[in-house]
């Protein structure tokens, strides 16, 4: 009876419960409409996307919050709020929004050494966007970093809001800039096997020294940093310290505030050596062919570079001979007991592409064929990487263009490859109208008309004109490398120049012409004939025979053949390569002198990072046919800019009984230059070289030489190639300067 009393009681409390809830739930007016309230900007449907709770539903507390949270985390309002109106038996429920008033103006102020620009760069705060405090302190934040980043590790950024009215303001971000903080010192710790010197030379960041401000060094640059570290890495994986971990480096201030210690630290590991090398994966070509690729051995130490250069190897085999898209993966195993890698060289080789299609765009000016006769792939070619690159390089040294792109694109069914060459027109032709000073010309006046790219054919016009206190040239020069759309370039000059030298004046007219034509890639012959007429007159009394004996007008008559092998990557700016010319003129067809003279020619040019180390060589040799003197103007000139710099003209040869420098039969000169970036987005340069040269007499042995050395600055400018030079005169002689500074507008050495 009790247990039956009991069950009784607990029915009764769950038919009570299940009541009350059901009544609870009858009591819940339901939403019949949702709105929302106090837009302006924002649109409606962005905000009813983040409610919940729905139309025709009960009304839930718990949805109701939930949504006024998620519309606060969209960041557009101010405040957020519900209020509740009797609608047809119901309720209509309405989120009262304030939106965030919007940004109406961005300004800096305080900023002195980083412009406006460069600061809007590194925000995402603009005009037009909303005045949320968050994202306007990440903002001051990234420009509190760009400044670290730049060496100003002690400026201040504070966001400033000046409210215009309800829903605008302005936003200025008030900078304190502070001193730029110079490196003082690097730390390394934890090396071992590699000197902390070795370790501070693979790094561009250095200590701030005197001369600093010249390469834009000594201060601390996050992006330069980063590439640092790299470079520590790759300076322990090549020589077999595969483990090796570098940290992240910890900066400190020094305590005067004005410089800081950058400490990295180092866990080098074991060194590993090359256990065994191996290839997978090929079948194009034997093993034997590609074994000789690879620089790697076994025992050797092993090394990221030569790993890399072994691969770049075996992918331009196969990439030369029409596998597009073979690639070569390097599978490195450690043997961590013996401290041994096994490599093995895994060989994807794909299929063998031919060229599609060749378009061409960009070119509003510049025809087609200009452009396609540079392409050393036609289509219906074996894909060849090797002369993609080379067609690139050629279409590149044509200057009329600011960029070349030459894109491939497979298409992979039909195995074949597109090439779209995308090229950005620049300005090829030039009114220059200016004035200059040298010591050989004193003042000169200049007028240069040039057009490098006539009616968009690639034909080359030059007008110029320059008058000085002591010369003048009136020259019109024209090339057409594709003489009548065939294969031959041809050339044609006419000139007159006037010069006064210490001991006479020389006047001279002539024509020119030649024809050349290349011979297989990289090889050019030309020939060219020369008609000139030249007078030797106010001569000094007292200048010696060799002056002399040459009063009075002569011409000359002659022929050039030449043959040049040029396999530079650039012909304004180079940076690998060669060029290697010999030059012989024969005069005598006609005319009154007779003389040969012969020139060779071979200059070098070797990458060294972002630098590049020049090297140069010229000897020349002259000599009148027939017991003729050998002319004045055809002797070889040895000093100057164009030869041994911080020298005058002539001032490297043989003088005659006055004094006067009167050239040499023969010539010997050597340039070296080490070129490395100052300003790279520029295209601005700077040089550092020696040169030893001198030029001798008929009757002297060549082999005495004079030196200098000095520095310089280089622009490629839109205009052309400008150099500024400084030459030290290292043996200095009576009479002569210590220094030189010179100025060169046209070609690099």
């Amino acid at each position: 009876m009790v247990r039956l009393r009991g069950m009784i009681l607990i029915v009764l409390g769950v038919l009570f419960l299940t009541s009350a809830s059901l009544f609870a739930q009858e009591q819940l007016p339901i939403v019949n409409s949702i709105e929302v309230k106090g837009l302006k900007r924002i649109e409606e449907g962005a905000v009813k996307a983040k409610i919940s709770q729905k139309a025709g539903e009960p009304l839930n507390n718990e949805k109701i919050s939930e949504d006024i949270k998620n519309i606060f985390k969209m960041g557009y309002f101010e405040d957020v709020k519900t209020e509740i109106e009797p609608l047809e038996g119901g309720v209509k429920l309405i989120y009262v929004v304030k939106e965030k008033p919007t940004v109406i103006r961005v300004e800096f102020q305080g900023n002195k050494e980083l412009s406006d620009d460069k600061l809007k760069e590194k925000t995402t705060i603009t005009v037009g966007s909303i005045a949320d405090t968050t994202l306007i302190q990440d903002n001051a934040t990234k420009l509190k970093l760009y400044y670290e980043e730049e060496g100003y590790w002690l400026a201040k950024v504070v966001p400033v809001i000046n409210k215009v009215s309800e829903n605008e303001v302005y936003l200025t971000f008030q900078i304190d800039e502070g001193p730029k903080i110079k490196v003082r010192q690097i730390v390394i710790t934890g090396n071992r096997a590699m000197s902390a010197k070795k370790i501070k030379g693979a790094m561009k960041t250095s200590p701030w020294k005197i001369y600093s401000f010249i390469f834009s060094s000594g201060y601390y640059k996050k992006e330069t940093m980063s590439q640092d570290i790299e470079a520590i890495r790759d300076l322990y994986y090549n020589n077999g310290y595969i483990k090796v971990m570098v940290s992240d480096p910890e900066v400190k201030l020094t305590p005067d505030k004005k410089g800081m210690i950058i400490t990295i630290h180092i866990s080098e590991g074991e060194q590993y050596r090359i256990a065994s090398i191996a290839l997978a994966g090929y079948k194009a070509f034997p093993e034997a062919q590609l074994q000789k690729l690879i620089s790697s051995a076994p025992g050797n130490v092993f090394s990221k570079a030569v790993l890399k250069k072994d691969v770049t190897a075996i992918t331009d085999l196969y990439t030369q001979h029409g596998y597009a898209m073979a690639n070569v993966f390097p599978d490195i195993t450690p043997e961590e007991a013996k401290k041994e890698v096994a490599v093995t060289y895994k060989v994807e080789e794909g299929d063998i592409y031919r060229i599609g299609k060749i378009e061409i765009s960009g070119n509003t000016k510049t025809r087609d064929k200009v452009i396609r006769r540079e392409m050393r792939l036609d289509e219906g070619d074996l894909f060849n990487s090797k002369l993609l690159k080379r067609s690139y390089e050629r279409i590149n040294n044509l200057n009329f263009f600011e960029t070349v792109d030459l894109a491939p694109k497979p298409r992979y069914e039909e195995k074949l490859l597109d090439i779209d060459v995308k090229v950005k027109e620049r300005a090829t032709g030039f009114l220059s109208v200016g004035g200059g000073y040298s010591s050989v010309d004193k003042l000169i006046g200049m007028v240069d008309v040039t057009q490098g790219n006539l009616f968009g054919r690639g034909q080359y016009v030059k007008l110029t004109g320059e008058l000085g206190g002591k010369s003048s040239l009136y020259q019109l020069s024209f090339r057409d490398p594709w003489f009548l759309d065939k294969p031959i370039a041809f050339s044609a000059d006419i000139y007159r120049t006037d010069r006064e030298y210490i001991d006479y004046n020389r006047r001279a007219i002539g024509l020119s012409f030649g024809f050349g034509k290349e011979l297989r890639e990289f090889w050019t012959a030309n020939i060219s004939y020369n008609l000139e007429r030249a007078t030797i007159y106010y001569v000094t009394a007292g200048a010696s025979s060799i002056i002399t004996d040459q009063i009075g007008t002569r011409v000359t008559s002659s022929i050039t053949p030449s043959l040049t092998r040029d396999t530079r990557d650039n012909y304004l700016d180079p940076s690998r390569g060669s060029r290697n010319s010999v030059y012989v003129t024969f005069a005598g067809l006609g005319g009154d002198n007779k003389f040969v003279k012969g020139l060779i020619d071979s200059a070098w040019f070797f990458p060294v990072g972002s630098s590049t180390i020049a090297l140069r060589g010229r000897l020349g040799y002259a000599v009148g046919l027939f017991g003729q003197q050998l002319p004045l103007y055809e002797r070889f000139y040895v000093g100057g800019i164009y030869t041994v710099r911080g020298l005058g003209f002539g001032q490297a040869g043989p003088k005659d009984d006055t004094g006067e420098y009167i050239g040499g039969t023969k010539e010997l000169i050597f340039n070296a230059e080490y070129i490395f970036p100052i300003l790279s987005e520029l295209k601005v340069k700077g040089v550092v070289f020696a040169d030893a040269g001198n030029s001798y007499d008929s009757n002297e042995p060549i082999g005495k030489l004079r030196y200098t050395t000095g520095t310089g600055l280089r622009w490629v400018s839109p205009f052309g190639p400008l150099r500024i030079e400084w030459g030290y005169n290292i043996q200095k002689r009576p009479g002569e300067s210590s220094s030189k500074i010179e100025f060169a507008f046209g070609s690099f050495f």
